[in-house]
């Protein structure tokens, strides 16, 4: 890890404390305790966008809802969904997100030539079309901020109008906590190597 800034919090490696357990609703005492036991799909317990989000409790209760809903009610394919994950912190040079999910990625079998094509911007040349059809998307949605109408069409049929919704919500649901990442200046664990290169 780089040099910390002075603002950083070493227990949270971030610039909020970490949330009192006694001061939480009941609702709150459940959420902190899952995450303290890393259940809910939490990759990271305390230590991480979603625990920091226990600060409010309206937030941390439907952003954790949400959030579990699209990765894992949602019916998107693991590798899908991860990869998608992928893009969004790429798009948005996340590295805590990028951090969190490429080793992620590469469990639920998203091949190593697609993670680098995501990480260091390739183009999706040679790539399987499942996969190009995620990054091609991510990219435009994120990086233009349009999606052509050619690109709708292979996304509606390759996913239908309900896979269209969720894939949409995912890749904005990890641009939000990726605002919320930056906010807190959210650093990316000790002895994590995965790397994301930014200007």
């Amino acid at each position: 890890m780089t040099d910390t800034p002075s603002d950083i919090l070493p227990d949270t490696g971030c610039r909020l404390p970490a949330p009192d357990r006694d001061a939480l609703g009941a609702e709150g005492k459940q959420a902190y305790d899952r995450l303290a036991n890393f259940q809910d799909g939490a990759l990271l317990g305390l230590r991480g966008p979603t625990a920091m989000s226990l600060h409010s409790a309206g937030v941390s209760k439907h952003q954790t809802a949400l959030n579990n809903y699209l990765r894992f009610e949602a019916g998107i394919a693991p590798a899908i969904r991860e990869l998608a994950i992928l893009v969004a912190a790429r798009e948005v040079n996340s590295r805590f997100e990028w951090a969190a999910h490429e080793a992620e990625a590469l469990k639920e079998g998203v091949p190593q030539a697609v993670i680098d094509a995501v990480k260091h911007r390739k183009p999706t040349d040679g790539l399987a079309d499942d996969y190009a059809l995620i990054i091609e998307y991510g990219r435009q949605a994120l990086g233009e901020r349009r999606v052509s109408p050619e690109m709708f069409a292979r996304l509606n049929a390759a996913y239908g109008s309900r896979g269209v919704t969720d894939l949409a919500f995912l890749i904005g649901n990890y641009v939000s906590l990726a605002v919320f990442i930056a906010t807190i200046d959210a650093q990316v664990p000790d002895g994590n190597e995965a790397e994301l290169p930014v200007p």
